[in-house]
């Protein structure tokens, strides 16, 4: 997703794919750790962004308790997942079988005045912060399943944990994003052969 909304610049949509851009939330290396959810709201605000807060939910105007602590506990559990999936090893798939089982919506069916017919219709549950979260799970289970899953690359900086899903024509992407740790490891590149001149 391209950022032409007035993103802040701690937000990064660099991924090509939701569930990856929502484990970049948490970024940096030793002492330079930075996260993007620092609290119910923050992550709410992330999933607007992202543009995957349903229309309903901007009504209610607050954040569902717990959301915080769900969110850094999925992203938490996600990242092991793609990182296993990425090295060949099965990783175990319950924090993500669980988020979309427990943030699934609810269904019901209606009668519809306006139609004079019944209608199934899909509600999300307000209450409940999985049910915001169910569609990066969603996204995350779509990755995993994909046949595309082996473009999903860790960025080559050498201090960069950020993923992406290269979608390049030639599969050749190396950088979460040129601008940075792309820009960065050309001027080292640079650099190193000017000393050798």
């Amino acid at each position: 997703m391209n950022s032409t909304l007035n993103i802040p610049t701690d937000t990064l949509f660099i991924a090509d794919n939701l569930a990856l851009d929502f484990i970049n939330t948490a970024y940096g290396v030793g002492g330079n750790q930075h996260d993007c959810f620092t609290d119910d709201n923050s992550v709410v605000e992330w999933l607007r962004l992202a543009g995957q807060l349903p229309r309903e939910f901007q009504e209610v105007n607050q954040a569902p308790d717990g959301l915080l602590d769900l969110a850094r506990e999925f992203r938490s559990g996600a990242r092991v997942v793609i990182e296993n999936a990425i090295s060949g090893v099965i990783p175990d798939l319950a924090v993500v079988n669980r988020l979309l089982e427990s943030g699934r919506p609810v269904r019901e069916i209606e009668w519809n005045h306006k139609s004079g017919m019944f209608n199934i219709v899909k509600r999300l549950r307000y209450n409940d912060p999985s049910c915001l979260l169910e569609p990066v799970a969603e996204s995350l289970a779509s990755l995993l399943a994909s046949d595309k899953f082996g473009f999903v690359r860790q960025c080559e900086g050498p201090d960069c944990i950020l993923l992406f899903h290269d979608l390049t024509k030639s599969h050749r992407r190396r950088w979460c994003s040129m601008a940075t740790c792309g820009n960065r490891m050309k001027v080292a590149a640079f650099r190193s052969r000017k000393k050798t001149e």
